[in-house]
């Protein structure tokens, strides 16, 4: 079964004369000290400014520190008639101390230097894996790629579901859906046992994955089932015929609700994470808000100009949903499902292809197809941009999330799929996860 292959992943003077030069040096280095405040620095401020903004930062507090009196110093800052005015400072026991040193600088400027840096996150430019999956489907309307809770990777290829274990890199072929059909959606349950699989004939397949057994199909779609989200034991799934079927999987009937809506194929949907409100995004540009008390939206958005198909609920605001544009469109747009508002829209220049909120801090990030092909990680409410990360040559289509949540993987019409490690784990907030998800011994062909 090689369908799967790693890749790998800066003269004397008088006293009159004596006492107006120390004046001017005084007054210079005062002016130096304001107009490093103001970040207005001149001279070796404005050269540590432009080479390095944190040096320039530091060397403006030592001299706030020394000059001004700010955290210790001699000079009166109240006014600019007072600026040279000179007082006697008040005796400290600080003061004692730093007359029993050897050391220049004030103590609040030693607590300055000596007080911990805030650690810096790094984010990879390039994926730490490279894994080759031929076959995989160049087509914006499905959704093939799927990271279970036991940190198994489903993918469809072709007419097979293909399943890779990240901790052991064991490749399983789950199941071959013959040559008349092919895999066109693939979902987890939340406990990661069972995959719903979906086809382009429009069947619903439930799977054992430790069995790799059928154990359900269920009918009801007339074409193909391009996306699937789980809540509890409730499928809900989303077809080209423009319907979504609500699926107990308990009950015998192959569906128990019917949602209609949708004028075109239904190509986005996502419970929130409360399980109150389902969204479903098509490519008639509508986004759409259901419950489960009715049939008919809740809400209904209509500012999208291209089909929707990437949607996210946010993990740590309760009601706060984002939705990605298509072609035409390009727009991340924020709404407020509570209230029913739009609350934000960023252009990103190109195809939005997926979107997924970080589980362990306030970011999130993007997949694009048309043109940039790239892969955005943004830092929320701000959507200032974190890294831009490249290495796809076709549209980064497919998207999903280890379940500590400080790996992703995409894939791509590229028939690549490739590991990035963005976001912090639970434990280290300020540290890109060091990958104990994965096999430490990389290299091997996975099979």
């Amino acid at each position: 079964l090689n369908y799967f292959f790693y890749r790998g992943g800066g003269g004397s003077h008088n006293g009159n004369e004596h006492n107006q030069a120390t004046n001017t040096t005084a007054a210079a280095a005062a002016a130096q000290a304001q107009a490093a405040a103001a970040g207005t620095g001149t001279g070796a401020d404005a050269a540590a400014g432009d080479g390095n903004g944190s040096g320039n930062h530091l060397l403006s507090s030592l001299l706030k520190s020394e000059l001004l009196e700010i955290g210790g110093g001699i000079l009166d800052e109240n006014g600019p008639g007072n600026m040279m005015k000179f007082k006697m400072p008040r005796e400290k026991h600080s003061d004692a101390v730093k007359l029993n040193t050897l050391s220049p600088i004030g103590s609040a400027s030693h607590r300055l230097l000596t007080s911990p840096r805030k650690a810096t996150r790094k984010i990879p430019k390039v994926p730490f894996k490279v894994l080759d999956a031929p076959a995989l489907q160049d087509d914006f309307y499905l959704n093939l790629v799927d990271w279970s809770s036991l940190n198994v990777l489903a993918v469809g290829l072709g007419s097979c579901v293909y399943l890779w274990s990240a901790c052991t890199s064991k490749v399983t072929k789950l199941c071959d859906l013959g040559p008349e059909d092919a895999v066109t959606s693939v979902s987890w349950t939340a406990r990661g046992t069972h995959l719903a699989v979906g086809t382009n004939l429009g069947e619903t397949q439930i799977w054992e994955a430790a069995k790799c057994k059928k154990i359900r199909t269920m009918r009801g779609h007339s074409a193909r089932v391009g996306t699937m989200s789980w809540m509890g034991h409730t499928l809900a799934s989303g077809s080209r015929d423009r319907l979504i079927y609500l699926r107990d999987v308990r009950a015998k009937e192959p569906f128990v609700t019917k949602l209609a809506g949708h004028k075109q194929e239904v190509c986005g949907l996502k419970w929130s994470a409360d399980e109150s409100q389902l969204a479903s995004g098509g490519n008639d540009n509508k986004l759409y808000i259901w419950s489960l008390q009715s049939s008919q939206p809740q809400l209904r958005f209509n500012e999208h100009t291209a089909a929707v198909k990437a949607i996210a609920w946010s993990p740590h605001q309760h009601g706060l949903l984002c939705s990605g544009g298509g072609t035409a469109d390009r727009c991340i747009r924020f709404w407020n499902t509570l209230t029913g508002t739009p609350l934000n829209c960023i252009d990103t220049g190109s195809q939005v292809c997926n979107l997924q909120f970080s589980k362990n801090c306030n970011e999130l990030v993007s997949t694009h197809g048309y043109s940039l092909n790239q892969i955005i990680l943004w830092r929320y409410p701000s959507m200032t941009k974190i890294a831009t990360l490249t290495g796809h040559t076709y549209r980064v289509l497919y998207l999903a999330m280890s379940p500590d949540g400080s790996t992703i993987v995409t894939g791509a019409g590229d028939e690549t799929l490739r590991f990035w490690q963005v976001f912090p784990d639970s434990t280290t907030p300020n540290k890109v996860s060091n990958g104990l998800l994965f096999p430490s011994s990389p290299g091997s062909i996975v099979r």
